[in-house]
Protein backbone atom coordinates (compact mmCIF):
# COMPACT_ATOMS: atom_id res chain seq x y z
CA UNK A 1 0.00 0.00 0.00
CA UNK A 2 1.27 3.48 -0.94
CA UNK A 3 2.44 5.07 2.48
CA UNK A 4 1.74 8.76 0.69
CA UNK A 5 -2.09 7.92 0.84
CA UNK A 6 -1.65 7.00 4.49
CA UNK A 7 -0.55 10.76 4.70
CA UNK A 8 -3.45 11.60 2.91
CA UNK A 9 -5.68 10.00 4.74
CA UNK A 10 -4.55 10.95 8.01
CA UNK A 11 -4.21 14.24 6.87
CA UNK A 12 -7.88 14.36 5.97
CA UNK A 13 -9.03 13.32 9.27
CA UNK A 14 -6.84 15.60 10.96
CA UNK A 15 -8.47 19.26 9.52
CA UNK A 16 -12.28 17.12 8.89
CA UNK A 17 -11.84 18.84 5.53
CA UNK A 18 -10.41 17.42 2.28
CA UNK A 19 -10.16 21.63 1.44
CA UNK A 20 -8.34 22.55 4.17
CA UNK A 21 -6.41 18.99 3.40
CA UNK A 22 -5.64 19.97 0.24
CA UNK A 23 -4.43 23.45 1.28
CA UNK A 24 -2.01 21.37 3.45
CA UNK A 25 -0.46 19.55 1.36
CA UNK A 26 0.40 21.66 -1.33
CA UNK A 27 -2.47 19.63 -3.79
CA UNK A 28 -6.06 20.11 -5.48
CA UNK A 29 -8.79 19.27 -3.68
CA UNK A 30 -10.46 17.30 -6.42
CA UNK A 31 -6.85 15.30 -7.12
CA UNK A 32 -6.67 14.22 -3.42
CA UNK A 33 -10.40 13.15 -3.31
CA UNK A 34 -9.32 11.26 -6.25
CA UNK A 35 -6.32 9.67 -4.20
CA UNK A 36 -8.80 9.20 -1.30
CA UNK A 37 -11.41 7.43 -3.29
CA UNK A 38 -8.24 5.09 -4.45
CA UNK A 39 -7.79 4.45 -0.98
CA UNK A 40 -10.95 3.53 -0.38
CA UNK A 41 -11.03 1.29 -3.03
CA UNK A 42 -8.60 -0.75 -2.62
CA UNK A 43 -9.97 -1.58 1.12
CA UNK A 44 -13.12 -2.36 -0.07
CA UNK A 45 -14.98 0.06 2.00
CA UNK A 46 -15.21 3.77 2.72
CA UNK A 47 -13.09 5.80 5.40
CA UNK A 48 -14.95 8.82 5.78
CA UNK A 49 -18.23 9.79 5.45
CA UNK A 50 -19.31 13.78 4.39
CA UNK A 51 -21.44 15.33 7.61
CA UNK A 52 -22.73 18.81 8.12
CA UNK A 53 -19.93 19.52 10.01
CA UNK A 54 -17.29 18.19 7.50
CA UNK A 55 -15.73 14.99 6.84
CA UNK A 56 -15.46 12.48 9.71
CA UNK A 57 -14.21 8.78 9.71
CA UNK A 58 -16.51 5.97 9.46
CA UNK A 59 -16.83 3.15 12.01
CA UNK A 60 -14.09 1.33 9.82
CA UNK A 61 -12.23 4.03 8.99
CA UNK A 62 -11.51 4.58 12.63
CA UNK A 63 -9.55 1.63 12.97
CA UNK A 64 -8.00 2.16 10.04
CA UNK A 65 -6.64 5.33 10.34
CA UNK A 66 -5.29 4.49 14.21
CA UNK A 67 -3.15 1.42 12.43
CA UNK A 68 -2.24 3.98 9.33
CA UNK A 69 -0.87 6.62 12.17
CA UNK A 70 0.85 4.21 13.92
CA UNK A 71 2.36 2.80 10.16
CA UNK A 72 3.70 6.35 9.36
CA UNK A 73 5.25 6.23 13.30
CA UNK A 74 7.50 3.74 12.58
CA UNK A 75 8.21 4.65 9.14
CA UNK A 76 9.12 8.01 10.37
CA UNK A 77 11.17 6.29 13.12
CA UNK A 78 13.17 4.05 11.03
CA UNK A 79 13.82 7.09 8.83
CA UNK A 80 15.60 8.61 11.64
CA UNK A 81 17.74 6.00 12.07
CA UNK A 82 19.65 6.73 8.69
CA UNK A 83 18.51 10.57 8.88
CA UNK A 84 20.72 13.00 10.20
CA UNK A 85 19.78 15.00 13.88
CA UNK A 86 20.59 18.49 12.31
CA UNK A 87 17.45 20.85 11.60
CA UNK A 88 17.58 22.84 8.60
CA UNK A 89 19.85 20.63 6.23
CA UNK A 90 19.04 19.55 2.56
CA UNK A 91 16.22 18.30 1.96
CA UNK A 92 15.68 17.87 -2.35
CA UNK A 93 14.23 15.53 -4.55
CA UNK A 94 14.01 15.13 -8.17
CA UNK A 95 12.81 12.56 -10.33
CA UNK A 96 13.87 13.12 -14.10
CA UNK A 97 14.54 11.51 -17.78
CA UNK A 98 17.99 10.33 -17.68
CA UNK A 99 19.98 13.18 -19.76
CA UNK A 100 23.10 13.28 -19.63
CA UNK A 101 23.19 17.49 -19.11
CA UNK A 102 20.83 16.72 -15.79
CA UNK A 103 22.94 14.56 -14.24
CA UNK A 104 25.95 16.97 -14.73
CA UNK A 105 23.67 19.69 -13.55
CA UNK A 106 22.82 17.44 -10.73
CA UNK A 107 26.51 16.30 -9.79
CA UNK A 108 27.42 20.07 -9.80
CA UNK A 109 24.62 20.56 -7.23
CA UNK A 110 25.99 18.42 -4.53
CA UNK A 111 29.38 19.77 -5.11
CA UNK A 112 27.97 22.88 -4.10
CA UNK A 113 26.44 22.09 -1.41
CA UNK A 114 27.61 22.70 2.62
CA UNK A 115 28.85 19.14 3.27
CA UNK A 116 28.67 20.36 7.19
CA UNK A 117 24.89 19.94 6.72
CA UNK A 118 22.34 17.30 7.26
CA UNK A 119 21.58 16.15 3.49
CA UNK A 120 18.35 13.82 2.21
CA UNK A 121 18.53 13.96 -1.56
CA UNK A 122 16.48 12.21 -3.63
CA UNK A 123 16.90 11.17 -7.49
CA UNK A 124 14.93 9.12 -9.83
CA UNK A 125 15.88 8.68 -13.57
CA UNK A 126 12.82 7.15 -15.35
CA UNK A 127 10.12 8.15 -17.89
CA UNK A 128 7.19 10.81 -18.25
CA UNK A 129 4.65 8.79 -16.93
CA UNK A 130 6.06 7.88 -14.04
CA UNK A 131 7.53 11.40 -12.94
CA UNK A 132 4.51 12.62 -13.29
CA UNK A 133 3.12 10.37 -11.23
CA UNK A 134 5.84 11.09 -8.52
CA UNK A 135 4.95 14.57 -8.72
CA UNK A 136 1.40 14.54 -8.36
CA UNK A 137 1.62 12.18 -5.56
CA UNK A 138 4.07 14.48 -3.39
CA UNK A 139 6.84 11.71 -3.43
CA UNK A 140 9.35 14.06 -5.57
CA UNK A 141 9.01 17.52 -5.23
CA UNK A 142 10.34 18.01 -8.91
CA UNK A 143 10.33 16.92 -11.94
CA UNK A 144 11.80 17.25 -15.43
CA UNK A 145 9.50 15.09 -18.18
CA UNK A 146 10.22 14.43 -21.74
CA UNK A 147 8.07 14.56 -24.94
CA UNK A 148 8.07 15.53 -28.48
CA UNK A 149 7.28 19.33 -29.06
CA UNK A 150 4.27 18.19 -31.02
CA UNK A 151 2.72 16.67 -28.35
CA UNK A 152 2.98 19.73 -25.77
CA UNK A 153 -0.50 20.66 -25.67
CA UNK A 154 -1.44 16.87 -24.34
CA UNK A 155 1.33 17.08 -21.27
CA UNK A 156 -0.05 20.27 -20.50
CA UNK A 157 -2.96 19.17 -19.89
CA UNK A 158 -2.17 15.93 -18.41
CA UNK A 159 0.14 17.91 -16.06
CA UNK A 160 -2.76 20.27 -15.46
CA UNK A 161 -5.28 17.50 -14.72
CA UNK A 162 -2.76 16.12 -11.94
CA UNK A 163 -2.76 20.03 -10.20
CA UNK A 164 0.79 20.07 -11.46
CA UNK A 165 2.36 23.29 -13.45
CA UNK A 166 4.80 23.11 -16.27
CA UNK A 167 7.79 25.08 -17.50
CA UNK A 168 9.83 24.84 -20.90
CA UNK A 169 13.63 23.80 -19.80
CA UNK A 170 15.39 23.23 -23.25
CA UNK A 171 13.90 22.19 -27.02
CA UNK A 172 15.77 20.53 -29.08
CA UNK A 173 16.51 17.76 -31.70
CA UNK A 174 18.19 14.86 -31.12
CA UNK A 175 21.52 13.70 -32.05
CA UNK A 176 23.04 10.18 -32.82
CA UNK A 177 25.59 9.57 -29.84
CA UNK A 178 28.63 7.10 -30.42
CA UNK A 179 32.11 5.95 -30.00
CA UNK A 180 34.68 7.87 -31.60
CA UNK A 181 35.52 4.95 -33.25
CA UNK A 182 32.37 3.77 -34.69
CA UNK A 183 32.78 3.34 -38.58
CA UNK A 184 30.38 6.29 -39.44
CA UNK A 185 31.86 9.11 -36.72
CA UNK A 186 34.05 10.45 -39.54
CA UNK A 187 30.70 10.72 -42.11
CA UNK A 188 30.23 14.11 -42.67
CA UNK A 189 26.31 13.62 -43.65
CA UNK A 190 24.67 10.44 -42.05
CA UNK A 191 21.29 9.35 -43.34
CA UNK A 192 18.64 6.72 -41.52
CA UNK A 193 19.94 4.21 -44.45
CA UNK A 194 23.35 4.42 -42.87
CA UNK A 195 22.37 2.88 -39.12
CA UNK A 196 20.53 0.06 -40.62
CA UNK A 197 23.93 -2.20 -39.98
CA UNK A 198 24.39 -1.15 -36.47
CA UNK A 199 22.80 -1.91 -33.11
CA UNK A 200 20.21 1.14 -31.43
CA UNK A 201 20.59 1.45 -27.66
CA UNK A 202 17.51 2.73 -26.33
CA UNK A 203 15.99 3.22 -22.66
CA UNK A 204 13.91 0.20 -21.97
CA UNK A 205 10.87 2.55 -19.92
CA UNK A 206 10.41 4.89 -23.02
CA UNK A 207 8.19 7.97 -22.27
CA UNK A 208 5.55 5.64 -20.79
CA UNK A 209 7.00 2.89 -19.36
CA UNK A 210 5.89 0.11 -21.36
CA UNK A 211 8.49 -1.40 -23.49
CA UNK A 212 6.10 -2.19 -26.45
CA UNK A 213 6.03 1.70 -27.52
CA UNK A 214 9.27 1.04 -29.21
CA UNK A 215 8.05 -1.56 -31.33
CA UNK A 216 4.77 0.05 -31.89
CA UNK A 217 5.81 4.02 -33.03
CA UNK A 218 4.62 2.99 -36.76
CA UNK A 219 7.22 3.69 -38.40
CA UNK A 220 10.52 1.74 -40.13
CA UNK A 221 13.36 1.73 -38.06
CA UNK A 222 16.64 2.79 -38.66
CA UNK A 223 18.19 -0.80 -37.50
CA UNK A 224 16.53 -4.36 -36.61
CA UNK A 225 18.62 -4.79 -33.66
CA UNK A 226 18.32 -3.08 -30.73
CA UNK A 227 19.31 -3.28 -27.00
CA UNK A 228 17.29 -1.91 -24.04
CA UNK A 229 18.65 -0.61 -21.09
CA UNK A 230 17.14 1.06 -17.65
CA UNK A 231 20.56 2.23 -16.29
CA UNK A 232 22.96 4.90 -18.16
CA UNK A 233 25.94 3.66 -16.89
CA UNK A 234 25.35 0.71 -19.06
CA UNK A 235 24.97 3.05 -21.74
CA UNK A 236 27.91 4.21 -21.99
CA UNK A 237 29.50 0.89 -20.90
CA UNK A 238 27.84 -0.36 -24.26
CA UNK A 239 28.75 2.95 -26.51
CA UNK A 240 32.52 2.41 -25.46
CA UNK A 241 33.36 -0.98 -25.27
CA UNK A 242 31.37 -1.45 -29.07
CA UNK A 243 31.51 1.20 -31.75
CA UNK A 244 28.90 -0.34 -33.40
CA UNK A 245 26.17 1.07 -31.59
CA UNK A 246 24.84 4.26 -31.22
CA UNK A 247 21.91 5.82 -29.27
CA UNK A 248 19.38 8.84 -30.17
CA UNK A 249 20.39 11.31 -27.04
CA UNK A 250 19.89 14.80 -26.09
CA UNK A 251 22.22 17.74 -26.04
CA UNK A 252 25.38 15.95 -23.99
CA UNK A 253 28.06 18.24 -22.30
CA UNK A 254 31.48 18.24 -24.27
CA UNK A 255 33.55 17.20 -21.33
CA UNK A 256 30.91 13.89 -20.84
CA UNK A 257 31.69 13.06 -24.37
CA UNK A 258 35.45 13.58 -23.94
CA UNK A 259 35.56 11.23 -21.02
CA UNK A 260 33.67 8.07 -21.84
CA UNK A 261 35.32 8.69 -25.81
CA UNK A 262 31.81 9.49 -27.52
CA UNK A 263 31.08 11.83 -30.38
CA UNK A 264 27.76 13.47 -31.06
CA UNK A 265 26.96 13.11 -34.99
CA UNK A 266 23.66 14.93 -36.98
CA UNK A 267 21.78 12.87 -39.19
CA UNK A 268 19.62 13.73 -41.82
CA UNK A 269 16.21 12.39 -40.83
CA UNK A 270 13.39 14.11 -39.50
CA UNK A 271 13.11 13.04 -35.96
CA UNK A 272 11.12 16.30 -34.56
CA UNK A 273 11.96 18.38 -32.23
CA UNK A 274 11.66 17.65 -28.55
CA UNK A 275 10.96 19.32 -24.81
CA UNK A 276 12.49 18.79 -21.19
CA UNK A 277 10.00 20.70 -19.11
CA UNK A 278 9.74 21.10 -15.14
CA UNK A 279 6.71 19.99 -13.42
CA UNK A 280 6.11 20.71 -9.73
CA UNK A 281 2.65 21.25 -7.35
CA UNK A 282 0.46 24.10 -7.61
CA UNK A 283 0.90 26.33 -4.61
CA UNK A 284 4.53 24.63 -4.23
CA UNK A 285 6.78 27.14 -2.83
CA UNK A 286 10.59 26.49 -4.32
CA UNK A 287 13.05 25.73 -1.25
CA UNK A 288 16.44 27.59 -1.51
CA UNK A 289 17.79 24.06 -2.22
CA UNK A 290 15.32 23.83 -5.64
CA UNK A 291 16.70 27.43 -6.50
CA UNK A 292 20.49 26.49 -6.07
CA UNK A 293 19.52 23.01 -8.38
CA UNK A 294 17.37 25.37 -11.26
CA UNK A 295 20.58 28.30 -11.04
CA UNK A 296 22.92 24.93 -11.65
CA UNK A 297 20.50 24.27 -14.89
CA UNK A 298 20.97 27.47 -16.38
CA UNK A 299 24.71 27.64 -15.94
CA UNK A 300 25.07 24.29 -17.37
CA UNK A 301 22.77 25.15 -20.08
CA UNK A 302 24.51 28.49 -21.16
CA UNK A 303 28.00 26.80 -20.59
CA UNK A 304 27.70 23.15 -21.95
CA UNK A 305 25.10 23.15 -24.20
CA UNK A 306 26.10 26.51 -26.23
Amino acid sequence: MNTVLLQYAVEVEKTGSITKAAANLYMDQPNLSKAIKTLEESLGAPIFRRTSKGVVPTAKGRIFLEHARNVLDQIEKMEHLYKPDQVGGVEFSLSMPRASYLSLTFSRFIRSLDKEEGMNVWLRETNSADTLKDVETGEYNLGIIRYQSSSEGYYAQAAAAKGLLLEPVLEYSLRLLMSEHHPLAEKKEIIGEDLLPYIEIAHGDGSSGRRENFEKKGKVPESTKHVYVFERGSQFDLLDEDPHTYMWVSPMPEELLTRYGLVERQCKKKTGTYQDALIYRKGYSFTDWDKGFLNQLETVKSIFLE
